[in-house]
């Protein structure tokens, strides 16, 4: 299991919060399960100010937007967190910029 600390991000970027956490069978190295979260509330209020986010609960893997949820299909851990940090940044900084 991979769980590091919460990523604060600073108001000049935005604000909100960057959760990971991953479950990798530990003798094939295949992921389990996972979950990454980008909460803003200054963006989003609702879904406890998750903006953005994928995971795996209930066995599918699927992404969050801003209340919406949608199936995502599945390639590779590495794949969908460089998936999930393009996204974040360019949702944050739009938002800086007043463009959401």
């Amino acid at each position: 299991m991979y769980k590091p600390a919460d990523v604060r991000l600073p108001k000049r970027l935005g604000g909100g919060v960057l959760k990971e956490y991953v479950v990798r069978d530990h003798a094939t190295k295949n992921v389990l399960h996972y979950a990454l979260a980008y909460i803003n509330p200054l963006i989003y209020s609702g879904d406890n100010g998750r903006v953005l986010g994928y995971d795996k609960s209930h066995g599918l893997p699927h992404k969050h937007w801003m209340g919406q949820r949608s199936e995502e299909p599945f390639i590779s851990y590495e794949a969908l967190y460089e998936k999930f940090q393009n996204e974040w940044m360019d949702i944050a900084i739009r938002f800086v910029n007043g463009e959401l």
